[in-house]
């Protein structure tokens, strides 16, 4: 869950596109954890698309670093869009939601040790909540969670097979406030189309946002595409479900005064055209 209470800076410019002059920074290519996640898993994957995320250097704690080493060759993949995942194999046949960022897994940990018959599949590009989410999940004996690194456009558009998804969770995604940062933002009628082709028929796709005009933008893409409906008889937003935990940065702003929108809707069947 990438919090938009405390974000990261929305108006710095994301890393330069790789291009055939371009060299990336040590940082990028060189693993912090040789046998934990990579840090540019899909390097062979450049392409000139806008993202809707910037990866960055965050401090990993001792705990974190081993919880990475121990636990990554068990419980983490790193998105290369190499080849599809067979996610009946990876969770033991259990019905698997997708979590779009997860900030440090805290809350992600909370609903897998609550409803321990559904399994997680959380894609993040933070190492430290990457190996926080391991941690936590080791510490509670949740065998129903994965942590995948990388880009999840890529991961739903070359590694997860259609019809694959019994939900989809985005929490508190950048909200990018500047108007001409608007085109970053994860929530577009293009990531709902692909999304809507790995998500089964009835699955649900449920977001989160404290960040008023973007979950007025979330509420006009969702209705406007077809393959979704709202699950709210009057068309508007949906009562916070009794499974998504509250956050501690989502406790801070609502003692601020913000008002967090959560949305579900429900994928149809309805094939674009």
């Amino acid at each position: 869950m990438s919090e938009s209470l405390s974000p990261q800076n929305p108006a710095a410019e994301p890393a330069p596109e790789a291009t055939s002059s371009y060299v990336p920074p040590k940082w990028r290519t060189e693993p912090r954890f040789p046998d934990g996640p990579a840090p540019d898993p899909a390097g062979s994957h450049h392409e000139r698309r806008i993202r809707s995320f910037q990866p960055r250097r965050s401090r990993v704690t001792t705990g974190q670093g081993e919880a990475l080493k121990r636990l990554w060759g068990t419980w983490g993949l790193d998105i290369d869009g190499h080849d599809v995942i067979d996610l009946k194999e990876m969770f033991d046949g259990l019905p698997v939601v997708l979590e779009i960022g997860f900030g440090m897994g805290e809350a992600t940990a909370q609903m897998a040790a609550a409803d321990p018959g559904t399994g997680i599949l959380a894609a993040d590009v933070h190492t430290p909540g990457q190996g926080n989410l391991l941690a936590l999940a080791e510490r509670g004996g949740m065998t129903n969670v994965r942590v995948a690194n990388g880009d999840a456009i890529i991961l739903l558009r070359e590694m997860l097979p259609p019809d694959s998804l019994a939900g989809l969770r985005v929490y508190f995604p950048d909200p990018w406030p500047k108007a001409r940062h608007h085109k970053r933002r994860l929530i577009q009628p293009e990531f709902l189309a692909l999304a809507a082709t790995r998500m089964a028929p009835g699955a649900i796709l449920h977001c989160a946002t404290d960040w008023e005009p973007y979950a007025e933008q979330m509420l006009e893409v969702l209705s406007a595409q077809p393959e979704f409906e709202n699950t709210q008889a009057d068309g508007g937003y949906a009562p916070r479900p009794d499974f998504r935990p509250l956050t501690r940065f989502e406790g801070q702003g609502l003692d601020k005064g913000h008002v967090v929108h959560d949305l579900l809707f429900r994928r149809t069947g309805i094939a674009q055209n």
